[in-house]
């Protein structure tokens, strides 16, 4: 929803209400067929932490920085008056024999790298791998050498410059190889220059099959256009973007990973220390290791603990931004159309399953899809607490249907995953499940957690279902829809925005407009008019079943509210909630708005939470303040202590990362 039903609050006359509701209807309809939103944008020139220090893109680069050629003066290696002349490699490597000085070694790694990029202008590739490579294995040895470690200072400047060396070299030499198809996991190369002979050996190192990417992109050829933070860490390493293909089509469990998704990965060139003359060495082994930084932010290099450079969010803008997740992202399609997009509805993960992590189910609201959770998810991704411990997924509905048959098939839904991926029931993890669900979707989350008994079936009816006549199937798929038992494997439910008393946007003129415009399924209303009619008597609320939208779902007086407050829940379950209320500020002070322009306070709070948080936002905007997301990473923290607290009493093994 959008800030614009916030006049549609304050009561107006007949008149005005209608007129309001046909104008913000209709905007919405513009507003929400806009697809021209991008998350990623291509850079020009590629981020590089060297093009300041070298003058990469300098006229009169690129070329060597002043302390790499004051150290070249100091050893005699390069003419005073003659800047612009350079050394040759064999020069600095002879002087390296004899003095083994830490500050030639970067310097034969720097100026390495200045004659690859120039190699490069020359399009003569064989020489640009040598010199990366060069530039590559010293910068190494800089860094991890046993000989240099008295000598090794970690506050110098230069000791940054050598990991950028490092970095920027490996991905320089990853851009060559991939334009020649040569970064395949689990294969052997090697590359033979004029100078050198390098073996190169890959491997996987995250939880992921070898064959699992179609192809690589580079982190550092794009720049984030719409989410609000990049999350990124520093150290070593070239953080890539993963795109995925389907490992075998015939999986029922790639029905779960959407088409095109693309993960973070970092590529890390592991070589072998050199010392002294042993640097002259021609046949360098190397191995370069993939690396998933959602399980890894840290690797283990000669006896040295390093950080991992790290990018988590380019690559979830990058397949935001894909045309196959653009094709399912159509919130208005899903609201208008519900029975055209049921076949896009469904469970959705953007992260490989790991058994050892707690699912997190994102449930978006009316007129929404997971797009909304986004900025949340990029978010809490970005605490190692978080991300170690908890695996996101989320669910995509026709949002135009009423709740409550959103409800229903979010149920069948979870009950088929979870016999998909862990028939046995060994997972324990899967077991500790958390909802997440914003405005209408809190309803759909909530109605995982509560016992009917009879008191929905009460709602549309006084007799019992056994009176019901019809075929069986339509019986089965009506009794379904009003009797469930709650799904034992949720522990925790977090609603935001979520009108758990109704909404007074849905008033007369707009579930009219509504009812013109949503086309509901058409098999359901063909169940529920044919029970309809072949049970005279028996329903006295039929309409319920028989043209409810979303927005008819949602009227303050539907008894459907009354019941659900009072249901029964689940034992053992935890609620949250996070609600909105709006303060406008005017001359001389503030006053509070009753709620968040779509749902009034008194709707949006609710008894029986275990925390409840206000917000200064507008509905389509609490799920994405830092105070909203900073209370759902506590309320993951709080249930993270309580599972391990709950498995230690029980004698069992915590598995914690």
């Amino acid at each position: 929803m959008f800030p614009i039903y916030a006049s549609l609050t304050n009561k107006p006359s007949p008149k005005r209400a209608f007129a309001q509701g046909i104008v913000a209807l209709t905007l919405l309809l513009v507003l929400s067929g806009c697809t021209g939103t991008r998350y990623l944008a291509s850079r020009t020139t590629r981020e590089n932490a060297l093009e300041a220090r070298l003058a990469l893109m300098g006229r009169s680069g690129p070329r060597v920085s002043a302390r790499t050629w004051a150290a070249l003066k100091r050893f005699g290696l390069a003419e005073v008056d003659s800047v612009g002349t350079v050394p040759s490699l064999d020069a600095i490597r002879t002087a390296i024999d004899q003095s083994d000085d830490p500050e030639l070694i970067y310097s034969l790694s720097e100026l390495a790298y200045v004659e690859g990029k120039r190699a490069e202008r020359r399009k003569d590739t064989a020489a640009a791998l040598n010199f990366y490579g060069i530039s590559l294995t010293n910068s190494y040895d800089f860094l991890f050498a046993d000989d240099l470690r008295s000598e090794r200072n970690y506050y110098d400047p230069q000791f940054r410059g050598a990991c950028d060396l490092y970095n920027e070299s490996l991905q320089d030499t990853l851009r060559l190889l991939c334009a020649e198809n040569r970064m395949r996991p689990d294969h052997t190369y090697t590359i033979r220059t004029a100078d050198r002979v390098f073996t190169v050996r890959t491997a996987m190192r995250g939880g992921w099959d070898p064959n699992e990417f179609d192809r690589y992109d580079f982190v550092s050829d794009y720049s984030i256009q719409t989410l609000r933070n990049r999350h990124t860490t520093y150290g070593l390493g070239v953080p890539l973007i993963g795109v995925r293909k389907p490992l075998d089509p015939d999986d029922p469990r790639e029905k779960y990973y959407a088409e095109g998704l693309s993960y973070p990965v970092t590529a890390l060139m592991r070589c072998s220390p050199q010392s002294g003359h042993r640097r002259m060495g021609r046949s360098p082994e190397c191995v370069l290791e993939f690396f998933d930084p959602l399980q890894a932010n840290q690797v283990q290099l000669a006896s040295h603990w390093v950080p991992l450079e790290t990018d988590v969010t380019t690559p979830l803008a990058f397949f935001l931004d894909s045309p196959e997740f653009r094709q399912r992202n159509r919130a208005t399609e899903g609201l208008l159309d519900p029975n055209g997009t049921q076949n896009r509805r469904g469970l959705y993960m953007i992260e490989p399953y790991d058994p050892e992590r707690i699912p997190v189910v994102m449930v978006h609201g009316l007129w929404s899809s997971p797009l909304t959770w986004m900025d949340m998810f990029n978010d809490l991704r970005s605490y190692p607490e978080v991300r170690s411990r908890y695996q996101f997924w989320f669910y995509l509905y026709p949002s135009g249907q009423p709740f409550w048959l959103s409800a229903t098939q979010l149920r069948r839904d979870l009950a088929e995953m979870r016999d998909t991926i862990d028939r046995q029931r060994n997972h324990a993890m899967l077991d500790q499940m958390v909802l997440v669900g914003h405005s209408m979707g809190g309803l759909v989350s909530r109605m995982q957690t509560i016992e009917s008994g009879d008191d929905f079936w009460r709602i549309v009816s006084n007799e019992p279902p056994e009176k019901l006549r019809g075929p069986e199937e339509d019986r089965t798929r009506l009794v379904s829809t009003l009797f469930f038992q709650p799904n034992t494997s949720i522990r925790r439910v977090v609603t935001i925005g979520t009108p758990h008393r109704g909404s007074r946007f849905a008033n007369d003129y707009t579930r009219w407009l509504a009812r013109k415009l949503i086309r509901l399924p058409q098999m359901a209303v063909n169940t529920t008019q044919t029970l309809a009619r072949e049970n005279p008597g028996l329903f006295h609320e039929s309409h319920l079943l028989t043209c409810s939208t979303a927005i008819d779902s949602l009227d303050p007086n539907s008894p459907i509210f009354q019941v659900m407050l009072r249901a029964k829940p689940a034992p053992g379950v935890t609620y949250h909630n996070i609600y909105g209320e709006l303060e406008q500020k005017r001359l001389f002070n503030t006053v509070k708005v009753r709620g968040d322009g779509v749902v009034d306070v008194d709707s949006a709070r609710v008894e029986g939470v275990a925390s409840e948080l206000r917000v200064n936002a507008e509905h389509t905007l609490i799920h994405t303040t830092d105070k909203a997301i900073l209370e759902v990473r506590r309320i993951l923290l709080e249930h993270l202590e309580e599972v391990d607290r709950r498995y230690r009493t029980a004698g069992h093994q915590v598995s914690m990362r």
